[in-house]
C-alpha cells in the first residue's frame, strides 16, 4: 500500500478496533447481568461465571464485528470528507478504487474473523457451554438446592426434595412445564446425581411420570423403578445421550447430517438454515462496508450534507439484516429458497457498488458544469 492508503487504513482500523471493544464490553455486561445468578443463586465461583459468559462471546462477536466495521468506515470517510481530504485526493487524481482499497483490506480481515468464528469456534464454544451448564445443574441439584424448597432449575423446570440422606435425595418432585401444551411431573422416593461420558443425570428410584396434555382431563401415569433424568436436556434435545442442537454441531457434521437420524429429521429445516447461515455470515461485512462507502465514499464539498446519507446507510444495514433474518426463517420451511441466504448480502453489495459508481459519475459531470458556469459568471462581472 502507498503512504496515503496506509494512512486511510490506520484511521479505519483504529476506529474499528475501538468500536469493537466498546460494543463487546456493552454486550458482555448485559450478558453478565443475565448470568449473574450463577454466583448469587447457584453458588458458583467467579471463574465459572467468567467462563460461562466468555463461551458465549464468539457468537456475540460475529454479530458485533460487521456493525463495528460499518461504524469505522463511516467514521473514517466522514473524517476524511470533513477535513476535505477526499476532495484533495480526488483533485490529485486518486480514483475511488484506490480510496476504497484500505477499506477493502479491513473488510477482508473482518470477514475472515467472522468466518473463523462462525465455522470453527462457535460450535466448539457452544458444546463446551452445554457441558459446563450440565455440570452446573448437577452441582445445583446436589449441593445448592435446599431441603423443602421449590427451586427453579431452568425456565419451566421446578425442583423439590424433602431431605438429603448422604449423597442421595429423598422425596423428589420435578415439574416440567417447558412445553406449553404438556405438563410432565416426576415423583420419586429417592434419587442421586451421576455423571457418565461427560453427561450428568439424576437417577430416580421407585417413582412415576405423569404427563398431562392441555385440554385433557386424563393424565398418563407411568410407574418406574429406575429412571435417568437428563440434566443436560434443559437447553435442548438429546439423541442417544449426545446433545444435538444444530448450533452445537460442527460445520462438517452439518454438511454430513443424516436425514434418517431422528433429531435431524425432526429439525431438518433448522439444520439447513444453520449451515447456510454460517456460510453467509462472512458476506455481511462486505455488504455493510459497501453500504457505508456508497453513502459517503465519494468526494463532496462541505456544503453537501452527509447526515442524510449516513442516516440512509444505517437504515440500509438494518433493512439488510432484517431481510437476512427473514430469509433464514423462510429457508426453514422452503428448501428451494436457500439462495436467499446469499442473495441478500450480495445484492446489498451490488446495489452499493452501482450507487457509488453512479455518484462518482454524477460528481464528474456536475464539476465541469459548475466550473463552466462560474467562468461565465466571472466574465460577465468583469464586463
Amino acid at each position: 500500500m502507498t503512504l496515503i492508503e496506509r494512512y486511510i487504513f490506520k484511521i479505519a482500523f483504529t476506529a474499528c478496533a475501538a468500536t469493537l471493544l466498546v460494543l463487546a464490553a456493552v454486550v458482555w455486561i448485559s450478558q453478565a447481568v443475565r448470568e449473574f445468578d450463577l454466583v448469587t443463586a447457584k453458588g458458583q465461583t467467579l471463574i465459572i461465571f467468567l467462563t460461562v459468559t466468555g463461551l458465549s462471546f464468539p457468537a456475540l462477536i460475529t454479530v458485533i464485528a460487521p456493525v463495528a466495521l460499518f461504524i469505522a468506515v463511516l467514521y473514517a470517510l466522514n473524517r476524511l470528507g470533513g477535513d476535505s481530504e477526499l476532495v484533495v485526493m480526488s483533485a490529485a487524481g486518486m480514483s475511488p478504487i484506490r480510496v476504497a482499497k484500505p477499506f477493502m483490506l479491513l473488510t477482508l480481515l473482518i470477514a475472515t474473523l467472522v468466518a473463523w468464528l462462525t465455522l470453527i469456534v462457535m460450535p466448539s464454544s457452544f458444546q463446551s457451554l452445554r457441558d459446563l451448564l450440565s455440570r452446573i445443574r448437577a452441582d445445583v441439584v446436589s449441593n445448592i438446592v435446599r431441603e423443602g424448597q421449590f427451586t427453579p432449575l431452568d425456565r419451566g423446570i421446578i425442583f423439590h426434595f424433602r431431605e438429603k440422606s448422604g449423597a442421595a435425595l429423598e422425596g423428589i418432585f420435578i415439574q416440567d412445564r417447558r412445553d406449553p401444551d404438556r405438563t410432565v411431573v416426576y415423583v420419586a422416593e429417592r434419587g442421586q446425581t451421576v455423571e457418565t461420558e461427560g453427561m450428568s443425570y439424576l437417577v430416580l428410584e421407585n417413582g412415576s411420570v405423569q404427563r398431562e396434555n392441555r385440554g385433557s382431563s386424563n393424565p398418563q401415569i407411568v410407574a418406574f423403578q429406575r429412571y435417568a433424568f437428563d440434566l443436560s436436556q434443559f437447553g435442548g434435545e438429546t439423541q442417544g445421550g449426545v446433545y444435538s442442537k444444530p448450533r452445537e454441531r460442527t460445520t462438517l457434521q452439518l454438511l454430513n447430517a443424516d436425514p434418517s437420524e431422528p433429531v435431524v429429521a425432526a429439525q431438518l429445516g433448522r439444520f439447513r438454515t444453520e449451515l447456510h447461515d454460517r456460510f453467509a455470515a462472512p458476506l455481511y461485512p462486505f455488504a455493510f462496508a459497501a453500504i457505508a462507502f456508497a453513502a459517503i465514499g465519494t468526494a463532496r464539498t462541505t456544503r453537501q450534507g452527509r447526515g442524510i446519507a449516513m442516516g440512509l446507510a444505517v437504515a440500509a444495514i438494518v433493512g439488510t439484516r432484517i431481510l437476512g433474518f427473514a430469509a433464514s426463517s423462510l429457508i426453514i420451511r422452503h428448501p428451494s429458497l436457500v439462495p436467499l441466504a446469499y442473495l441478500v448480502p450480495l445484492t446489498a453489495v451490488a446495489i452499493s457498488i452501482l450507487l457509488a459508481a453512479k455518484g462518482d459519475a454524477l460528481l464528474r459531470m456536475v464539476g465541469p458544469r459548475r466550473r463552466a458556469s462560474s467562468g461565465t459568471a466571472g466574465s460577465g462581472a468583469r464586463a
